[in-house]
């Protein structure tokens, strides 16, 4: 691939992950409010900080690439904004189970493309779609609801496969 060609795809890969990341961090701190104890609130909003924390990485490689973050931007806010209004929470389980399920799957998908970047741009990949810790706070969450009350697991299974297939339909939108 030649170089401008490749430049750009790059720049088309991180703006469409530093669009994910800032929605991501707007949409966890809507679901911050739905939390039912402080101690949630606080462990959703330091997701939320984690997540903006990785929107500013993603920027910052944007500049240094020459690119202008808003511009590289632009053309993924619709397809994802989309994607957000058809899988709005209804309750704070079903925020969790969508901050759960939604960045797995973007994680999965965005390792398996580094393998395709120069190192830093995949080291950068990388850090942000590691492991921050967090999804351990979501599992427990939903694993005590659900042995609170076991008609949660039927409802959110259900919620699970309609997020996996407006995620597949969203993912096919942007890679057209």
């Amino acid at each position: 691939m030649p170089e401008a060609a490749y430049d750009a795809a790059v720049i088309d890969l991180l703006g469409l992950l530093a669009y994910g990341e800032l929605s991501a961090f707007e949409r966890l701190c809507a679901d911050a409010a739905l939390a039912p104890t402080l101690d949630d609130k606080a462990e959703v909003a330091a997701m939320a900080c984690a997540e903006f924390g990785h929107f500013q990485q993603l920027r910052g490689r944007l500049v240094d690439l020459g690119a202008v973050p808003k511009v590289a931007m632009r053309p993924f806010v619709a397809p994802l904004d989309a994607f957000h209004a058809s899988t709005a929470p209804a309750d704070w389980l079903e925020g969790l189970v969508k901050a759960y399920v939604g960045d797995g799957i973007a994680a999965d998908f965005y390792r398996e493309i580094s393998v395709l970047l120069d190192d830093r741009t995949r080291d950068l990949v990388l850090e942000v779609f590691g492991d921050t810790g967090h999804s351990a706070f979501v599992v427990s969450k939903v694993r005590s609801a659900i042995e609170a009350d076991q008609r949660v697991a039927g409802r959110l299974a259900l919620w699970g496969r309609r997020l996996m297939g407006e995620a597949l339909s969203q993912a096919q939108r942007v890679a057209a």
